[in-house]
């Protein structure tokens, strides 16, 4: 089968590749300025994390200054503070949201003064990889029918574009796309294409859109697999670009929808009830040098072909290696150009899904390790605006902080209650090979751990604080009492689940570091199965970790403040299991608004994907009984 039989014909359009060592500005770029206040924004919310950091700093200088600071003190003192910055940073961005919020109230970003935008012609990329076929298509199908009922002057099409490497899959997909297209609404466009060779993965697989079609579409749309955007938001998104010219790319808030499971609840209800404040906040930090997560935001395709094309990393011995992350450099790639890049979390109506359970996490989490470490390497590239910089050099620290964490638990251990019952007892002080372990004594250990938990919870008592300020009210969640326990649900197994996560990324971080991390698998989406032998191999060495601080404990030699973090490590086994345990599909709890009322368009893409399976199952058994 030709590879472009399902599409139509070609409309060219260039993509050179960038070079990242020199500045490029793109000539047709009318330049996108700053948002009024993100200077302010910025010192709003790096001032206060600096200060209390310098405030932390202080104290335990004078803690440990009496006999001067020994390098192991030094060490110590480095680890705190450097952790505790990021999460004073994560509480000050989120009041920066709360801030803006109470500024504002509910109003939707993306109006602006003017006449009604340009039509545009748009279109809906969504790239695949061996997913189930009448999944994605049944997504798809309802997002047009939505876009259709909606009416409007901007024109849409649905390109799906396939990069599965299994045959019998992508025989599937064209089944379906054929049987899409004999049922859609008249007016409707529905491609298809498969690529021979999956060149790049999903940077090639767009670039090659966009070289061979993206002349015919002033925009684009980029989904995820798992993707659903209501038509609602995709016109809001659209006429914002429209209405902006200096805009490459403006990037949607996609909550999350349809978990059915433990670890899946807890995700997203915190993205859900916590998420709206944090957002608000990334958005006024960022203004328009923002950042792209590769899915549900809608691009300038000119901008992006101009500016954005991605060449290879060079890496020791001369090899090539292809940027796994690309949406935080091709967001780069766009401001540096010129082109603005814009958040607007306000947009209802932009969903994805997450995975199910804890080890499904951290195989996509592993992958998204080796891809924002990479960008620790693009932080000197030329031209490259400071937020740009910023967020790649964040996403990088995301996961570098969790060896920072463990080096500290690991000390903290080390430690113990007192000089006389530690791990590590230096028999022989008069020896200068041999420091003195620091002096930390269990009020000291009390009050820095206090503050570390305090610090961690704020944002999400913040983010429930300004839930009214986002149009929400709590009997959207199930009335109060229901919406109280599962907030309580959510802190203690985010509380049992973070150590146990911090652990992986040690572990990611590793792999990355050693080059045993390579490859970029696609994600399971419904969630995979696993046996206690595959877990148990798994979550080794949390499991022995917590053994290990349970025995310092027993013994009297670990301070029991970190007997939280120990229960969590030790128990890694039956909490990796738990955190696949199905609920029904009318479970409440730790539901968000959507569970509790679900938008139409979820019961249309069921409906949609219901019958398409059903369609092709027919198919298929008609096929096996005629041969």
């Amino acid at each position: 089968m030709s590879e472009y039989r399902f599409m139509p014909e070609r409309n060219p359009r260039a993509m050179p590749v960038q070079n990242f060592f020199q500045e490029y500005h793109d000539e047709t770029a009318p330049g996108a300025g700053y948002a009024k206040g993100a200077a302010l924004s910025r010192i709003c919310a790096f001032g206060p994390a600096i200060a209390a950091t310098i405030g932390l700093l202080y104290a335990m200088i004078s803690w440990f200054s009496d006999a001067g600071i020994t390098l192991i003190e030094g060490t110590l003192i480095a680890l705190i503070c450097f952790n505790f910055f990021w999460i004073a940073f994560s509480v000050t961005t989120v009041l920066l949201g709360v801030w803006s919020l109470t500024r504002q109230g509910a109003r939707p970003q993306e109006r602006s003064a003017g006449a009604m935008p340009k039509p545009m012609n748009v279109a809906l990329l969504m790239p695949i990889y061996n997913e189930v076929p009448w999944y994605v298509l049944g997504n798809a199908r309802s997002m047009l029918e939505e876009l259709r009922a909606r009416g409007g002057a901007h024109r849409y099409a649905m390109f799906i574009l396939s990069d599965t490497r299994d045959d019998e899959i992508a025989r599937e997909e064209q089944e379906a796309v054929r049987a899409v297209q004999a049922v859609l609404s008249p007016g409707l466009e529905l491609y298809y294409r498969r690529r021979e060779e999956n060149t790049d993965r999903k940077v090639g697989n767009i670039a090659d859109w966009v070289c061979n079609w993206g002349g015919g579409y002033e925009a684009m749309l980029v989904l995820d697999a798992d993707s659903l955007m209501t038509g609602r938001a995709i016109v809001r998104l659209t006429d914002a670009l429209a209405r902006d010219p200096g805009a490459g790319l403006i990037q949607s808030f996609p909550q999350l929808i349809g978990a059915q499971s433990v670890f899946g609840r807890m995700q997203q209800f915190a993205s859900g009830v916590y998420g709206a404040a944090l957002a608000e906040g990334v958005a006024r930090l960022a203004g328009h040098e923002g950042n792209y997560w590769g899915h549900n935001a809608i691009i300038r395709t000119a901008a992006f072909a101009a500016c954005a094309g991605l060449p290879y990393l060079k890496r020791r011995g001369g090899r090539s290696q292809l940027i796994m992350s690309h949406d935080f450099v091709e967001a780069g790639l766009l401001r540096r150009a010129g082109w603005g890049v814009r958040f607007l979390p306000r947009i209802r109506g932009s969903y994805e899904e997450t995975p199910q359970t804890l080890i499904d996490h951290i195989q996509r989490d592993r992958r998204w390790c080796q891809g924002n470490l990479q960008h620790l390497s693009l932080l000197n590239a030329r031209g490259f605006r400071s937020m740009s910089r910023f967020h790649m050099f964040h996403g990088a620290i995301g996961y570098l902080l969790s060896p920072m964490w463990f080096a500290l638990l690991v000390m903290w251990a080390l430690i113990g209650t007192s000089e006389e019952a530690s791990v590590l007892r230096y028999f022989s002080p008069s020896n200068p090979l041999m420091p003195t372990w620091p002096e930390l004594s269990e009020g000291r250990h009390v009050l820095i751990i206090v503050i570390m938990y305090a610090m961690l919870l704020a944002p999400k008592l913040l983010g429930i604080a300004a839930l009214p300020l986002t149009g929400a009210r709590f009997s959207e969640f199930g009335g109060s009492a229901r919406f109280a326990l599962s907030f309580l649900s959510e802190v203690v197994l985010s509380v049992l689940y973070a150590p146990i996560l911090m652990v992986q990324q040690v572990v990611a971080v590793f792999r990355t570091a050693t080059g045993m991390q390579q490859g970029w698998s696609p994600q399971a989406r419904e969630g995979g199965h696993y046996s206690f032998l595959t877990v148990l191999k798994v979550h080794m060495l949390e499991t022995v970790s917590g053994a290990a601080l349970l025995t310092g404990m027993a013994l009297g030699v670990v301070s029991p403040w970190l007997l939280p973090i120990a229960i969590s490590l030790a128990l890694a086994v039956p909490l990796s299991m738990l955190s696949g345990v199905s609920f029904s599909r009318t479970g409440r709890w730790m539901g968000t608004r959507e569970d509790f009322r679900a938008p139409p368009i979820t019961f249309a893409a069921r409906h949609y994907r219901a019958e398409l399976k059903t369609m092709l199952e027919g198919r298929g058994a008609h096929k096996i009984a005629a041969e």
